[in-house]
């Protein structure tokens, strides 16, 4: 179920994109236009899963066994992309004397902000980066691999000083730390930053999802004995504040810090899949696909919009207002692309181990399903 939301939401991520080549009420209107929130979503998401997967790192060896797990999961896919918008840089001086080209010389795709891009490293600020560059939606990728990193981290110091049980507050901690830090520097409650920041909005996300994970484990029974009506009034009152919180999301992003809470409590309700919301989405096989596609989906799009507009706009002359029903056109042809992606790149270097295929054979259900969303992200 909470697969099914990425896939949603990434594609909302997508639409916030376009919306910069459209003109049109369908994509151009105050949610799609605040639907940049959601990245919060997958950081929160994100925590959670690796939380419930990864409940232990008892030494150097299994720390290392998560960082490569996790690089290999993000950084083929990133690299791939990443040298795509190389290639389409060069091509475009290659071109650059027989065709008209707007933007050649873009000065955010520098070298530096290459090295930065390459190292995963794209989510601080860095001297000689001025804005998101290349791959603009990578940046939340570096700010992923940082949380892992501190999420392995504090996990093994925990484990060798023997204080397992304080993982909470370490979690809590690095969450207030993120968002003052980033209150005191900007001067405001923002939080959806990017190139600068986004490391501190992603570890205030990710730990917030660890939080997350610990609240279900704690009040799992308590929250699964509730009756069925209370899931299915919970699962509409949250897709309902989401809406809105979204909708109004011009005026909200100045307290930030609530869409932590906000989707902290999404992720707590749906996690449980009780509710009629959850039972009539996981009826579509086409948002589970969504779901699966959905790093892809992330990580190909800006590229795919870019060259969309090119054919569509530039070259055929359609109006911005053909986006009315072009969207759906170009969406298509992200999910394509990003299906052909996840299962030749994405995949080919996310193989599990044998131990880790047969642990999951005789492993509970809740265990099982943690593994199968883990794949995803």
């Amino acid at each position: 179920m909470l697969d099914i939301f990425r896939g949603i939401f990434s594609a909302m991520v997508v639409f916030f994109h376009m919306s910069a080549f459209s003109n049109t009420p369908v994509i151009n209107n105050n949610f799609v236009n605040n639907s940049d929130l959601f990245v919060d979503f997958f950081f929160v998401l994100s925590g959670f899963v690796i939380a419930y997967s990864y409940r232990e790192i008892d030494g150097s060896n299994k720390l290392q066994q998560f960082l490569k797990k996790r690089w290999l999961r993000i950084y083929p896919l990133h690299v791939v992309m990443l040298l795509a918008f190389v290639a389409v840089e060069l091509l475009k001086h290659l071109f650059a004397g027989h065709i008209q080209i707007n933007n050649l010389n873009n000065a955010n795709n520098n070298w530096m902000s290459f090295i930065s891009s390459l190292l995963l490293l794209n989510s601080i600020k860095m001297p000689g980066v001025n804005d998101v560059s290349w791959n603009i939606p990578s940046w939340s990728i570096s700010a992923e691999m940082i949380s892992y990193v501190f999420f392995g981290g504090i996990m093994l110091l925990l484990f060798e000083i023997k204080k397992k049980a304080y993982r909470n507050y370490f979690a809590g901690a690095i969450v207030m730390i993120a968002v003052i830090t980033v209150a005191l520097v900007k001067g405001n409650g923002m939080l959806n930053y990017s190139y600068d920041f986004g490391y501190l909005r992603g570890l205030a996300g990710f730990f917030t999802g660890v939080l997350c994970m610990s609240a279900f484990g704690a009040f799992k029974s308590r929250i699964d004995a509730m009756p069925a009506r209370f899931f299915h009034i919970a699962e509409v009152m949250l897709i309902v504040t989401i809406g809105c919180f979204i909708y109004t999301g011009e005026l909200l992003k100045q307290t930030g810090f609530i869409y932590l809470i906000l989707f902290f409590s999404a992720v707590l309700i749906f996690s449980f899949e009780k509710g009629f919301i959850s039972h009539w989405l996981k009826q579509s096989g086409m948002l589970k696909r969504m779901g699966q596609y959905s790093y892809s989906i992330y990580m190909t799009h800006a590229l795919l919009l870019s060259l969309f507009n090119i054919v569509f706009i530039r070259l055929l002359h359609l109006p911005a207002t053909a986006y009315t029903w072009l969207f759906a056109l170009n969406y298509l042809l992200i999910y394509k692309v990003s299906e052909w992606t996840y299962n030749n790149i994405e995949m080919r270097f996310a193989k599990k181990s044998s131990h880790i295929a047969k642990a999951v054979q005789t492993a509970p259900k809740e265990v099982i399903y943690a593994k199968e969303l883990l794949s995803t992200l």
